[in-house]
């Protein structure tokens, strides 16, 4: 995927691509990075699509593992509205949905799959640099979320997670992977389960 994301920028950066290839790029982006472009964009000038895709193109990619939704506590794949008015999958954790909407709540109860369980990452661009991460964090993914200490409710203000702000800016690729691959330690009492026990 990443030798494709490649070949596309070079080809994008030389500036010689004709309409049929950028047609191609724009279903790629579709199709391989589930990426939608905002409404409108196919009638811009040949060189803001372009930079479009360069844009999207010109990112780090995340390939994420995950399983299906067997009601474990965290976050999941959605479709997500960036402000640009692009849609691409992110990882949603429960803190970030409003559930007393009964729209979002409906949505989040659909989940099918769960978190990642494993991730394989591309930091470099397609010159062999070392992306800057930072860039690629939506500081707006912050949230609060409610915590215990000794029976007492806290309220903590978390930046963003892994999954979901600080790799909010990444190209993803969702792999279904084996539920058994998914061993989670969430709660102490997790470490009774029988895929933690000795052989």
């Amino acid at each position: 995927m990443q030798k494709n994301v490649f070949e596309y920028l070079e080809r994008l950066s030389s500036g010689d691509v004709d309409e049929q290839s950028v047609q191609e790029i724009f279903k790629f982006i579709r199709d391989s990075l589930s990426v939608i472009p905002p409404e409108g964009l196919e009638r811009r000038s040949k060189g803001e699509r372009i930079g479009f895709l360069i844009s999207r193109l010109n990112r780090p990619l995340r390939v994420c593992g995950i399983v299906k939704n067997e009601g474990e506590p965290g976050g999941g794949p959605f479709w997500v509205e960036h402000a640009n008015h692009s849609i691409s999958l992110q990882i949603v954790e429960s803190s970030q949905v409003d559930m007393k909407s009964t729209t979002q709540r409906d949505i989040w109860a659909s989940s099918t799959h769960f978190s990642p369980v494993d991730l394989v990452c591309g930091v470099r661009d397609y010159t062999g640099t070392p992306f800057d991460l930072t860039h690629f964090v939506d500081p707006d993914t912050g949230f609060i979320s409610v915590k215990s200490k000794q029976g007492k409710e806290l309220k903590a203000l978390e930046l963003p997670g892994l999954w979901n702000g600080s790799m909010a800016y990444w190209n993803t690729i969702l792999v279904e992977v084996p539920l058994i691959t998914f061993n989670p330690i969430k709660i102490v009492l997790d470490l009774l389960r029988k895929e933690h026990q000795p052989a």
